[in-house]
């Protein structure tokens, strides 16, 4: 519990726990090590050569650094990411070894070699360089992108406490030894951190390895040659390469600085290197100190806005050099800077480029991060001693040298902001998913090919169906007349499937008289869909306008509705009066009639802009049907009807998916005019209502009306979910744990309404289709991807705010959720907000909380809503449903009492309903095929009966009689649990399993019987 505490109070996370327990030790190991290596190499060089030949060493270093860089991307081209990093591991800690080896063996000797300390820079500095960016790869590679956002503030906190440690040790072993021995010690440290090091290569990055050597042909390993030109030619990577130029160039001419100003104050050896230690110590511990709140900071900014912050630093830094560089106060300040600017540098810019390099798969990462990091390194450096030559070369002033890096900050400032927009593309693109195959191309390349062609034309004198659909299919595409004969040829088909299709495939534009007859015959086909064919390729047939027009007023009284919806449209675009007449007649009748076929004529009055017809539709908004409600507001949508809009937006809590879909298509439909009772609606509305109202909106609005009107709106519902996280927590208090389990349903519901809307938002502010890339990823669950995901929304898409809000909730959602607690202001206070909800469910709960438990609900006389959801819950059929679906069930469920020896159902009679037993029982008979009858079990509350024969019409199979007093039941008619069972497939499969078990049940018992 107590580690647990530890874990939350640095911003980490329970499943963090193992990997700082092995990391973290790493960072503060080889934090001391690095700086011990780095105050022993830079002591030496400094006041034994002199910081004047410093530009000349570094620009040695730049000659060197593209062939360190082309040996690094080579072996990681060919190495396995694991092996890579204890290959480079091993580099480091032999080439610290040896020259620890050799400063100490002359030390003892008393030989000075002054030519060897250029050659112990550089090493040295590949070992400092390599080593930073080694660990940083290694803590983002193995964890997920978020999860690597919360812990390297942590592996950064540990990094800057060894270099607290460092400034001690250097400070004391100075004292009584030189700086060989500092640099030993380094050496020393490398060693101890190898087991640590090992075991998190083994235990993390060892799996991810084999998951991408999975994947290989999907993102295959690159040559050197091939990354070094893509490196090159990639806008986001050229980027990247000039911040990684720019950012080390400037720190170079700071620490060229800080070394002459130091070496000036401090002109002995111990001397310097106390004060070296010193100055480390110290802005070890701000660094340290800075890493409690840095993990919130990347939270916040993301990894491209750090790099920018960070530049800003380096505006700040040079600006105060330019106005103090020749005052008292020029060493403080030069210091600070320059150890400021390298913990940035090495601490907070280096990890933000691995989370750059994150977008590229794992087995070309490493290729592209040393192909990146070798050509910035050697421009980098040589831009350096350049800024350092203009003063030790050409005596250039503190000050005006001070400038020029004022200069190079603000230039690094704009980098970094172009950077930023590179990063968000690369980042979008990493989330899509691989586009779908281009079709089109594929047919047209499958047209221009005559070989092809001729296969497919084969393909329809096969025996098998399934290969002549598909050739049908691909005929259909090109409705090439030529193709009329031999298509005729396939009405014969036995298959109705394929005389579809033929019909269907055929053009009959300039077709003959006997292809009107032929195709005609379909017309009295038994077959509805061959019917509705027919009518629709006889329509197309207007150079034989007269002989069409008989043909298609015989089926505008057709036996079913989708012909005569065919026939309709074929008569209307004839285009005139004699067919305009015949067919408003057809039509006013079956809008005036209702039922099934006028939801197909609503569609055709939509389809042709009918609107005279609206008053007819209209009325059909009120159907008892609720397929004929949709097709009716649908269409009424379509025709830009408003009349509806406020009786919609009224309605809306209580629509099921499809009506709920179609209003907002209506919404959207109705244009301009929709807008203002939409954004007088959003205030206080009903979840539902705002999150159809929000999207809708987000269609209708500009960009900046969405960023004024809606983003204000979406950001205080995000907010609301957390007062409504402590509803569950007030009903359990008031001993309703029965309405505390559906408050906690409400409370995802209500998420899934407000995230629905937030993402509609997003989606209008930036690409909708790059922001339902992103919302796949986020919900994806590869934590890869989903990680991925968050980071995009990290960055702030479409609405920096927004998107960072909806992160948050991401994250709890992904963890343990809102926190289900009191606030400190009470149970009655949280009871009374409930009260006070635009959302009847926890108004509703909030008043069942307040009456107490009351005894057993199946005792009530009546029930309500609330009371029929609670019941429904605990039958075993509803358990899995959210509360919107139960809710939709307790609307359609009827309370019904039966009398004592009263038969529900009838074994051989058809069943229209099913019962839920809320209290009393029914006992079950069946006869066995043998002739015996017998009571196959008796059924109590929370047992469903007559299930099966409801919801396919077919005669029951059992009888049920209610047993020993009256029985009180919830009854469900079937048509409206099929419409339900379709529309939720949860409610279908929570029944089939029930199902299977009562079949089960029934066979035990027919067993039983006949034996």
């Amino acid at each position: 519990m107590n580690m647990e505490r530890m874990i939350g109070a640095i911003g980490a996370r329970a499943e963090d726990q193992r990997k700082l327990i092995l990391m973290a030790p790493v960072f503060f190991i080889c934090g001391i090590a690095e700086m011990l290596n780095y105050n022993g190499f830079m002591t030496l060089f400094n006041q034994r050569l002199g910081s004047e030949y410093l530009p000349y060493v570094y620009a040695a270093e730049a000659v060197i650094l593209p062939l360190e860089a082309w040996l690094l991307s080579w072996l990681a081209g060919r190495l396995p990411k694991p092996q890579l990093m204890r290959v480079m591991y091993g580099m480091m800690l032999g080439i610290v070894a040896f020259n620890a080896l050799v400063l100490l063996t002359l030390k003892l000797a008393g030989v000075e070699l002054l030519w060897y300390y250029p050659v112990l820079f550089i090493f040295s500095n590949f070992v400092v360089r390599q080593q930073t960016i080694l660990l940083w790869s290694l803590a983002v590679d193995t964890c997920q992108t978020q999860q690597a956002k919360r812990l390297m503030p942590i592996f950064v906190g540990a990094a800057t406490l060894g270099g607290v440690a460092a400034g001690l040790l250097a400070q004391a072993i100075s004292i009584g030894f030189g700086p060989e021995t500092i640099y030993a010690a380094g050496a020393v440290l490398l060693l101890l951190a190898w087991r640590n090091y090992n075991q998190v290569i083994g235990k993390y990055l060892v799996p991810l390895s084999l998951k991408a050597e999975a994947s290989r042909e999907e993102a295959p390993v690159l040559t050197t040659g091939a990354v070094f030109r893509d490196a090159l030619r990639s806008p986001f990577l050229l980027t990247v390469i000039l911040l990684m130029t720019f950012m080390p160039a400037l720190y170079f001419l700071m620490e060229y600085q800080f070394l002459n100003v130091t070496r000036i104050s401090y002109p002995s050896e111990q001397e310097f290197s106390r004060y070296f230690g010193m100055i480390t110590m110290v802005l070890f511990i701000l660094a340290f100190l800075l890493q409690t709140v840095s993990g919130k900071l990347m939270a916040k900014l993301g990894a491209s806005q750090m790099l920018t912050a960070i530049s800003a630093i380096y505006v700040l830094s040079f600006a105060a050099a330019v106005m103090l560089i020749g005052s008292s106060a020029a060493l403080p300040i030069i210091s600070a800077g320059y150890m400021l600017l390298y913990l940035l540098l090495y601490y907070s810019a280096e990890p933000s480029y691995q989370i750059f390099f994150k977008t590229f798969p794992l087995a070309q990462r490493d290729s592209y991060r040393y192909a990146a990091q070798g050509i910035a390194a050697s421009v980098g450096i040589m831009a350096g001693a350049a800024l350092q030559f203009l003063h030790s070369g050409l005596g250039m002033s503190w000050t005006l040298l001070s400038l020029v890096g004022l200069c190079g900050s603000v230039l690094l400032l704009g980098l970094a902001w172009i950077g930023r927009k590179y990063y968000m593309r690369e980042l979008v693109s990493s989330v899509q998913s691989a586009g779908e195959l281009d079709l089109t191309e594929q047919f047209e390349e499958l047209v221009r090919n005559p070989a092809a062609m001729a296969r497919i034309s084969g393909m329809l004198k096969e025996e098998n169906d399934p290969a002549k659909e598909i050739a049908l299919q691909i005929i259909a595409r090109l409705q090439n007349p030529r193709d009329l004969p031999e298509l005729l040829k396939l009405i014969e088909d036995p298959s109705p499937r394929i005389r579809v299709s033929a019909v269907r495939a055929m053009n009959l534009e300039q077709a003959d008289l006997t292809a009107m007859v032929k195709i005609a015959a379909f017309l009295e086909d038994p077959d509805d869909e061959l019917r509705a064919e027919g009518v629709r390729q006889i329509g197309r047939m207007k150079h034989m306008e007269h002989q069409a027009f008989y043909f298609l007023r015989q089926k505008l009284l057709d036996r079913h509705p989708a012909v005569v919806a065919e026939a309709v449209k074929a008569m209307y675009s004839f285009n005139n009066a004699p067919s305009f007449e015949a067919c408003s007649e057809v039509i006013h009748r079956i809008l005036q009639e209702g039922g099934q076929a006028s939801i197909y004529i609503c569609r055709v009055v939509a389809e042709l802009k009918l609107k005279d017809f609206i008053p007819e539709v209209k009325k059909l908004v009120h159907d008892q049907h609720p397929a004929v409600r949709v097709a009716a507001i649908a269409c009424l949508g379509e025709l830009g009807e408003e009349g509806l809009l406020p009786e919609l937006l009224q309605g809306l809590p209580t629509m099921d998916q499809e009506m709920t879909r179609t209003v907002f298509h209506y919404f959207v439909q109705i244009g301009d005019r929709a807008v203002a009772p939409l954004l007088d609606s959003l205030e206080g509305a009903h979840p539902k209502r705002w999150t159809i109202a929000i999207q809708a909106l987000a269609r209708l609005l500009p960009e900046d009306e969405i960023r004024s009107r809606l983003i204000e709106s979406a950001l205080l519902r995000l907010a609301h979910l957390d007062d409504a996280a402590a509803y569950g927590a007030a009903f359990a208090a008031m001993e309703r744990e029965d309405i505390a389990q559906l408050a906690g349903l409400r409370l995802n519901e209500v998420r899934i309404f407000y995230m629905d809307g937030v993402w509609s938002v997003l989606g209008a502010l930036a690409d909708e289709q790059v922001v339902d890339a992103i919302r796949k990823a986020a919900g994806d669950p590869d934590e890869e991807i989903r990680s991925n995901g968050w980071e995009v929304l990290a960055e702030g898409v479409g609405d920096r705010r927004l998107s960072q809000r909806l992160l948050l909730l991401l994250e709890q959602e992904d963890s343990a959720g809102p926190i289900d607690r009191l606030p400190e202001s009470g149970t009655q206070n949280v009871l009374d907000q409930a009260l006070a909800e635009s959302d009847d469910w926890w108004r509703e709960m909030a008043v069942a909380s307040q009456h107490g438990k009351g005894g057993d609900m199946s005792q009530e006389q009546a029930m309500g809503r609330l009371n029929k959801v609670v019941f429904l819950r605990q039958v075993p059929y509803f358990t899995d449903l959210s509360l919107e679906e139960l809710g939709l069930i307790a609307t359609i469920a009827k309370e019904k009492v039966w009398a004592d020896d009263a038969k529900l159902l009838e074994r051989g009679t058809p069943n229209m309903a099913m019962y839920v037993i809320i209290d009393g029982n029914v006992e079950l008979t069946s006869t066995s095929a043998a002739g015996w009858e017998g009571t196959i079990g008796v059924l109590g509350s929370g047992d469903v009966c007559g299930e099966t024969s409801a919801l396919d019409g077919t005669p029951s199979s059992v009888s049920a009689q209610s047993l020993l007093g009256e029985v009180r039941v919830l009854e469900l008619a079937g048509d409206d649990m099929a419409r339900l069972i379709r529309l939720y497939p949860e409610i279908g499969m929570g029944l089939l399993r029930a199902s299977f078990a009562r079949i089960r049940l029934l066979e035990e018992m027919m067993m039983r019987i006949d034996s």
